[in-house]
């Protein structure tokens, strides 16, 4: 980890796309203002890692929900090699 000490205004680059600038400190909290293109995405850590554990659950697989999907395949008749009509 970099750890880098800065003042009020002053600016960190981080490679050639993103500007973190201290705006201001108040306590024992520091405002921190970040640019960045917006393809980048930018979260709290903790908004960042309920969007990855959401992700996650959302991916697994239940095999009873793949039995279905298999079970339908096969009914549709589609396994069996069987032509779509055109239009």
């Amino acid at each position: 980890m970099l750890i880098l000490t800065r003042k009020l205004g002053e600016k960190i680059t981080i490679g050639d796309e993103i500007t973190v600038t201290l705006v201001e400190i108040k306590g024992t909290q520091v405002k921190l203002g970040i640019e960045a293109p917006k393809h980048i995405e930018i979260h709290r850590q903790e908004i960042y890692e309920r969007i990855r554990e959401e992700n996650l659950s959302s991916s697994d697989i239940n095999n009873s929900d793949l039995s279905k999907a298999i079970a339908l395949y096969k009914s549709s008749g589609l396994s069996k090699g069987s032509k779509r009509e055109k239009n």
